[in-house]
């Protein structure tokens, strides 16, 4: 008689996910939290009607707690912006989404070929003292970096048309989720992959975002990528070094997408025009108020006049809807491209891609991997509606 292996880590992981603290998960299922605990460190083997109660309130697969892990990607830190005001329970499940990400991109590599990563080397200092990490001379620093980085990335000096292409053409992983009511904004990590590689992953949070606040994001991002160790726990840093580094992202973002020249030479026709900023918001694809604030960066406003301008903003109600605002999106990702080439070509079909993916234990729902890759809604419509049964040796 065949003996199957519960495995309590895979719970533990499909309640961070979902965002779920013991306490609460066990309240939702009527199980104690001791028993939970048990069950997520092994002590225990959960009875059958107690892993369907699991499974149905955590909306992942049955058959996902009984198979085991089979991915080598390893995941470290994540950044995330606004990370004072989102919740711990909130960043662990974002950061464990994007181990879901990263697995999937392991599985997906060995039937396609990824562009490598190639991200520039860069020497950046920066300030050891908290208090001084946003100063003149880390700002000097930063601006010669982003211009590296336009060089060696063949980008010139003008505006950036699709900054997620670019990324991902550099071997950077760009997906999104829908995070409408979250205070995330965006995040990365980086993550070890099997072939002794690396590569990093960037999540934005979507919903009724604009365009020009995706790029300032992804943008941003790349700043943590190149200016911030990723060896350390982030918990160990406090909240003013934390800040600094939001500081110096911030910077990078800025100077990165609209360059100290080019930038400086256009908006300098009409620096204090409301009006002229619209225009310009067209053309640099860039929110109103992180071109006022790349204007104060290179003094080409006082700071009186940014300060009015910023009060103007707010009189109009610009703060969070400036006037062209879009909802934004990404385009399709490279994982809806390689899932394209690998089902047009009948290489892999919907349900053996699934399998697949089981067998290296990645066993979601269809709307979470859809979710997670941020593919279109139906790339992975199953003809019969059925989702087959994954008995996984």
């Amino acid at each position: 008689m065949e003996t199957r292996k519960f495995y309590g880590d895979r719970l533990r992981s499909a309640r961070q996910f979902r965002g779920f603290g013991l306490i609460e998960l066990a309240k939702r299922v009527g199980i104690s939290k001791q028993s939970l605990s048990f069950y997520e460190n092994g002590d225990n083997v959960p009875p059958h009607e107690n892993v369907l109660s699991l499974a149905r309130e955590l909306e992942f697969p049955y058959e996902f707690f009984w198979h085991e892990d089979k991915c080598t990607a390893i995941t470290e830190n994540t950044y995330f912006r606004s990370q004072a005001s989102a919740g711990k329970k909130e960043r662990l499940a974002q950061s464990v989404k994007l181990e879901y990400v990263a697995k999937m991109h392991e599985i997906l590599s060995d039937y396609v070929e990824f562009p490598k990563l190639n991200i520039p080397k860069v020497e950046f200092i920066g300030n050891d003292d908290p208090l001084e990490m946003d100063s003149s001379e880390v700002m000097l620093e930063i601006e010669k970096i982003a211009d590296q980085v336009r060089d060696e990335w063949n980008l010139g000096r003008g505006p950036i048309k699709n900054l997620q292409f670019v990324l991902e053409e550099q071997g950077v992983v760009v997906t999104g989720f829908q995070l409408n009511e979250s205070k995330i904004d965006a995040f990365s990590q980086r993550v070890h992959m099997k072939n002794g590689a690396n590569i990093f992953i960037i999540a934005l949070a979507l919903g009724s975002k604009p365009k020009e606040r995706l790029n300032l994001d992804m943008a941003h991002e790349l700043g943590h990528i190149l200016l911030h160790p990723w060896g350390e726990s982030l918990d160990l840093i406090d909240k003013v070094e934390f800040n600094g580094r939001e500081k110096q992202a911030n910077m990078f973002a800025s100077a990165l997408l609209l360059p100290r020249d080019t930038f400086g030479e256009d908006i300098k026709m009409y620096p204090t025009d409301l009006s002229y900023y619209q225009f310009m918001k067209r053309k640099w694809k860039v929110s109103m108020q992180a071109m006022m604030y790349r204007s104060r960066q290179l003094s080409i406003i006082t700071l009186n006049q940014y300060q009015y301008m910023m009060r103007q903003v707010s009189k109009n109600g610009w703060r969070t809807h400036e006037p062209g605002d879009e909802p934004g999106d990404i385009n399709d990702t490279i994982f809806q491209g390689a899932i394209d080439i690998l089902l047009e070509q009948k290489i892999l079909s919907v349900n053996s891609l699934l399998n697949v993916f089981g067998k290296h234990g990645v066993i979601l729902t269809i709307e979470d991997i859809q979710d997670l890759m941020h593919l279109r809604a139906e790339t992975l419509k199953i003809e019969n509606k059925i989702v087959p049964l994954l008995r996984i040796k």
